[in-house]
C-alpha cells in the first residue's frame, strides 16, 4: 500500500524530475541520506524498484514510471485547491489533516467527524485548527446547525479526496504489475445497466479477474452523479443527460434504447392496436422517477397529444415491482425495453401497440472528467464497450425485420 505520506510523495517526484536525490534534497532543504530513506521507503510499499540507480543519474521503472503519473496527477488536483488558501500549505498540509478536513466538511461535526475516521475528537479539531492556523483564518464556519465549510475549503475537500483516489488508483496499477489485485472497481448502476448491460459484462470480466472486488452502487442518479465527482464511484452507466449535467463529468454514448408501454395478459387494451395517448391517459401507471429521462418522454407523449399527464401514477424502476402490478390486470407500465426483454421473452408481460413511435435515448458511461482508469477498470470500460455493441447490433436486426414487408 502506498503511504499517503505527502512530503515523501513530493520528494519522489523531484528525484523523478531531477534524476538525483542530491539535487532534490537541496531544493527540499533536506539531507540526501533523508531524501534517499524516503525513497527506500517508498519502494518497500511499492513492490519494488522505482529506480535504475545509474552513474548519470536516477532512471524511473515501469514501476516508477506508473507511480510518476498517478502522484503527479494526484498534486495537480491538490495543489491549487491548497495554494488558494495558502501556499504554504503546499509545503506543511499533511494527509491526516487533509482526511480530518474531508471527514469534518461531510459530517459538520467534529465528533462525527472523528467516529468516521475513528479517532478521538481531539484529534480532527487540532487537525483541522493547524489548517486554520496555516490558512490564517476559519475554514469553517460555526453555525447553530453545525460547521459549514466556506468554498474555499469546499474546493480543497473535493481536491483531497480526488488525489487520494489517485493514489488508490496507483496502488491498483502497481499490484497489477505483479498479477495481484489491489482495489478495486465501484460502478454507479442505473435501472437499464442492472438487467441488461452490467451482467454480461461483469461476468466477462470475473473470468479474466476471478478476486477482483467489484462493487455495484444503485440509486437515483443525483446521489450517484455526487459519489462519481466526490470519487466514492468510478463510473456511472446508465441513460445519459441532455445536456451533461456539469461541466466537470463527461459522457460516453453506447447506443440507444426505446421506451415501451406494458400490460398483463387480459389487460382491456391488449389485443387493441394503434392505441392513442387519450386511450392510455385514464389508465393507473407504473413510471420512472421524476427527473428522468425516461419519466420526461412519458410526459412528452401526453402533452404532444395536447393532454394532461395521467395522475394516477406510482413511481418506481423496478422491472420486478412493474411485473406484479402488472399482474393485477389494471395497471399500465412504461419502461425502457431492453429493461423489460426478460418479461417479454417469457411472455410474463406484453408490449402494447402504440400509434406514434418512442424516441431513442442515449445510455451511455459518465466519468469524471479528466479520470484515468487503472488497469482493472480499463478492462471492464473494453467490456462494456463490447457488450454494448452487441446490443446495438441486436436492436438494429429487430428494427430492420420489423420494418421488412415479410414481417408486415
Amino acid at each position: 500500500m502506498i503511504g499517503r505520506n505527502l512530503r515523501h510523495l513530493r520528494l519522489f517526484l523531484a528525484v523523478a524530475e531531477l534524476g538525483s536525490p542530491t539535487l532534490a534534497a537541496s531544493r527540499y532543504n533536506l539531507s540526501q541520506p533523508a531524501v534517499t530513506q524516503a525513497i527506500g521507503k517508498l519502494e518497500r510499499q511499492a513492490g519494488g524498484a522505482l529506480f535504475d540507480r545509474a552513474r548519470n543519474g536516477f532512471r524511473f521503472t515501469e514501476r516508477g514510471a506508473l507511480l510518476v503519473t498517478r502522484v503527479q496527477r494526484a498534486f495537480a488536483r491538490l495543489d491549487p485547491a491548497l495554494a488558494e488558501i495558502s501556499p504554504r500549505l503546499v509545503l506543511t498540509a499533511t494527509s491526516a489533516q487533509l482526511e480530518a478536513l474531508i471527514a469534518t466538511r461531510e459530517a459538520e461535526n467534529f465528533t462525527l467527524a472523528a467516529r468516521r475516521l475513528g479517532v478521538a475528537q481531539p484529534t480532527v479539531h487540532r487537525a483541522v485548527a493547524q489548517l486554520e492556523q496555516e490558512a490564517g483564518r476559519p475554514l469553517f464556519q460555526r453555525r447553530p446547525g453545525g460547521l459549514v465549510a466556506d468554498r474555499a475549503c469546499e474546493a480543497l475537500a473535493q481536491a483531497a479526496r480526488l488525489a487520494f483516489s489517485e493514489l488508490a488508483q496507483a496502488e491498483t496499477d502497481l499490484a497489477d504489475l505483479d498479477g495481484c489485485e489491489v482495489g478495486g472497481i465501484v460502478i454507479g448502476a442505473l435501472p437499464l445497466s442492472r438487467s441488461v448491460l452490467l451482467p454480461q459484462a461483469l461476468a466477462a470480466l470475473r473470468q479474466q479477474r476471478p478476486t477482483l472486488r467489484i462493487r455495484v452502487i444503485d440509486g437515483p442518479y443525483s446521489g450517484l452523479l455526487t459519489r462519481l465527482r466526490r470519487g466514492e464511484i468510478d463510473m456511472m452507466l446508465g441513460a445519459l443527460r441532455d445536456p451533461a449535467p456539469i461541466g466537470d463529468v463527461v459522457q460516453e454514448r453506447l447506443f440507444d434504447d426505446r421506451l415501451t408501454i406494458l400490460a398483463g395478459h387480459g389487460h382491456p387494451l391488449a389485443d387493441r392496436r394503434a392505441l392513442s395517448a387519450e386511450d392510455l391517459a385514464a389508465w393507473p401507471w407504473i413510471v420512472p422517477r421524476e427527473g428522468t429521462p425516461a419519466r420526461d418522454q412519458f410526459h412528452a407523449f401526453f402533452l404532444g397529444a395536447g393532454l394532461a399527464p395521467p395522475e394516477s401514477i406510482i413511481e418506481s424502476g423496478s422491472v420486478l415491482l412493474m411485473r406484479e402490478m402488472l399482474s393485477q390486470g389494471q395497471f399500465l407500465g412504461c419502461i425502457s425495453q431492453l429493461q423489460a426483454e426478460a418479461e417479454l421473452s417469457r411472455g410474463l408481460l406484453i408490449p402494447l401497440d402504440i400509434a406514434s413511435d418512442w424516441p431513442g435515448r442515449p445510455i451511455g458511461l459518465t466519468f469524471r472528467s479528466g479520470w484515468a482508469p487503472s488497469r482493472p477498470q480499463q478492462l471492464l470500460l473494453d467490456l462494456i464497450r463490447q457488450q454494448a455493441a452487441v446490443l446495438a447490433s441486436g436492436q438494429r436486426s429487430l428494427a430492420l425485420a420489423s420494418a421488412s414487408p415479410a414481417t408486415q
